[in-house]
């Protein structure tokens, strides 16, 4: 099954709860949500406040993806807030375990990501102990950038690791995806697809973008 998780960096903040709604409408799985320090990226973004806010208006999961230097720093607070998941880069975790084991004995889903130019294979080795992991398809940091090339075969050999090593974990994908990229990243091996200008920058709305990502992507 294809999940749909839009990612509110997109969204229009004034109506914020209300596109997100829309997005439930059109059959999204969960909402994604972008966390940065200034510091892993060049960016601010999102905090705690934002996630207590759509916790009110949404029933749909809530997966935080934390662009962040000391992602350990921030569990408690989003957790706090009603956060369903949380996702920590890789490169800033050299022993992911005990943020794995914080997650999963709150009783929530955890996940690691890795940027574009971190190989694929750095997450082997933690594969068993996740619930998702996230391949990043462009470099993380800013919404609107084009797909990488080179993702769809790195998509492919984290799918290879995944059926060895943890078949039930997810491998969600994130960054120019699309309608075409996001089919093409289904084909690679991808169940999740992190969408954000695609949707919320969607002349017909977010539901119906939605929609037709849905449908492209099983399609």
């Amino acid at each position: 099954m294809v999940v749909i998780a839009p990612s509110i960096l997109a969204a229009d903040f004034a109506r914020l709860g209300e596109q997100v709604v829309e997005s439930e409408q059109g059959g999204a799985g969960r909402v994604h949500i972008d966390v940065m320090d200034g510091h892993f990226v060049p960016n601010l973004s999102m905090g705690p406040a934002i996630v207590a806010s759509l916790r009110r208006v949404t029933r749909l999961p809530l997966e935080i993806h934390l662009m962040v230097e000391e992602p350990e720093r921030f569990l408690d607070a989003f957790l706090s807030k009603g956060a369903d998941s949380l996702i920590a880069h890789l490169e800033v975790l050299p022993d992911p375990r005990p943020f794995l084991r914080r997650l999963h004995d709150a009783g929530k889903r955890a996940g690691l990501a890795v940027r574009p130019d971190t190989p694929v294979e750095a997450l082997e080795p933690f594969l068993g102990a996740i619930d998702l992991a996230l391949c990043m398809t462009v470099h993380p940091g800013f919404s609107g950038q084009a797909f990488l090339s080179e993702s769809s075969g790195r998509i492919g050999r984290l799918r290879e690791l995944i059926n060895s090593g943890n078949p039930r974990c997810e491998l969600e994908v994130d960054g120019g995806i699309g309608p075409e990229t996001g089919r093409a990243s289904v084909r690679a091996g991808a169940n999740v697809l992190v969408a954000a200008t695609a949707i919320f920058a969607d002349h017909d709305g977010p539901a119906a973008a939605v929609r037709r990502l849905l449908a492209a992507a099983t399609g």
